[in-house]
């Protein structure tokens, strides 16, 4: 692979990851969720894991570990979703 296409593909996977900070910040400061659509993040949610699932069984290491990084960060806009539901 081309060092161009690794460095492209480095900057979406960073920009994949860091995109979900805004949210997850905004989340956490205002303890308010009410913004945030449950399906689009439980679809988001489920998007990432089938692509980590993926990833490992194509051995994909690069999109195995971004999709799982990104994993985790709509995970924790999901579970504050759920947490700071009744305010």
């Amino acid at each position: 692979m081309s060092l161009v296409a690794n460095i492209v593909g480095s900057a979406a996977a960073v920009c994949s990851v860091t995109s979900f900070a805004p949210q997850m910040i905004k989340i956490w400061k205002s303890r308010d969720a009410s913004a945030v659509s449950l399906r689009t993040y439980a679809l988001t949610v489920t998007c990432f894991a089938l692509w980590v699932v993926y990833g490992v069984m194509t051995t994909a290491w690069p999109v195995t570990v971004a999709n799982a990084c990104a994993l985790l960060m709509a995970a924790g806009v999901l579970a504050m979703k759920w947490k700071f539901r009744d305010r």
